[in-house]
């Protein structure tokens, strides 16, 4: 089920457009969508059809929300930040917002199975239904898929790509023998926000 992100402003009283910008990072261009106060997804560009449906945006280059998101994330990719500090707003089923949450408890720099994280959210035997609410997590990086991987360590699907989840794992110190042990090929560049709308 793609993740709807609600429509409407935080007391629900009126329908709300998400704003956006992009963000140019090591592994990619990156578009973050927030709406009112809090940020609602971190897509990637391009990012699969239908993954995660946002609704209509508006481009917005100086949004508060987006401004402190890109600080954060530019200090995660030169090295300075190992957590995030955002208001977020997830859509999605309920079971859903359990998996993307359990995410959230995952430390920087380890990796979990995704039967262990079915087991963190009391769903033990939910393996598959937990991989494909992960493969749809809105809010990529902030909310670290890339650090859920296969039972054996192996580096399994990831929306914005296996290097990239190669390269996020070893920005992060992960331990070797989960897919990471070969050098990452992504090349090392300067995060930068653009103010000029991007798609």
């Amino acid at each position: 089920m793609t993740p709807q992100i609600a429509d409407r402003s935080a007391d629900g009283s009126r329908p709300v457009n998400c704003v956006f910008g992009t963000f140019d990072t090591p592994v990619g261009r990156l578009k973050l969508v927030a709406r009112d106060s809090a940020l609602v997804a971190i897509l990637w560009v391009p990012d699969r059809p239908g993954r995660v449906d946002p609704g209509p945006m508006d481009w917005d280059g100086e949004h508060p929300v987006l401004l402190e998101t890109a600080r954060q994330l530019r200090q995660y990719f030169a090295g300075q930040r190992r957590c995030f500090d955002l208001p977020l707003s997830f859509g999605g089923t309920p079971f859903q917002r359990k998996v993307w949450q359990a995410l959230l408890t995952i430390p920087f720099g380890q990796t979990l199975s995704y039967r262990a994280v079915a087991r963190r959210i009391g769903h033990e035997d939910a393996v598959r239904a937990v991989g494909a609410a992960n493969g749809r997590n809105p809010i990529s990086i902030v909310a670290p898929c890339h650090r859920v991987v296969g039972s054996a360590g192996e580096l399994t699907g990831f929306a914005g790509g296996i290097e990239a989840k190669r390269w996020l794992l070893r920005l992060e110190g992960a331990p070797e023998g989960i897919g990471c042990a070969a050098q990452a090929s992504m090349p090392r560049k300067p995060p930068l926000w653009c103010a000029h709308r991007r798609a």
